[in-house]
């Protein structure tokens, strides 16, 4: 595994962490559907199931501005394919939870200096 790979498999279990302490339960990490993508990790929230994209950025130099917020990389694209996902997720597993689908994103800062941030942010898409 190269370094970028090490770094977001770290950000993934921050974030994995980050969620059974809010309550969920992860289901899967990692799961492939097809040359559609990957979603990082699947959960469920009570009765909604969530599709939970993990992003982690580490911060550039103080004031450099050299990084983008790791909350800010899942745009119009990235969101629809996410959608696509969590159907055929679903669909492979006999259909939608009472609770419904939920599209959340985990954002996490690794800085120079320090313990990482980590944000959750629910019903991004």
């Amino acid at each position: 595994m190269n370094a970028r790979g090490a770094l977001g498999r770290y950000g993934e279990d921050l974030a994995a962490r980050r969620l059974g302490e809010a309550g969920m339960t992860v289901l899967e990490r990692n799961w492939r559907g097809g040359r559609t993508g990957e979603i990082d990790i699947v959960a469920m929230d009570g009765e909604a199931l969530v599709v939970c994209e993990v992003k982690t950025r580490r911060a550039g130099l103080v004031g450099s501005g050299m990084y983008q917020h790791p909350m800010a990389a899942v745009g119009r694209t990235k969101a629809e394919r996410l959608r696509r996902l969590a159907e055929r997720w679903i669909e492979e597993r006999g259909g939608p939870p009472p609770g419904g689908v939920r599209i959340d994103l985990v954002g996490v800062l690794i800085p120079r200096r320090g313990a990482p941030v980590v944000e959750h942010a629910r019903g991004v898409a």
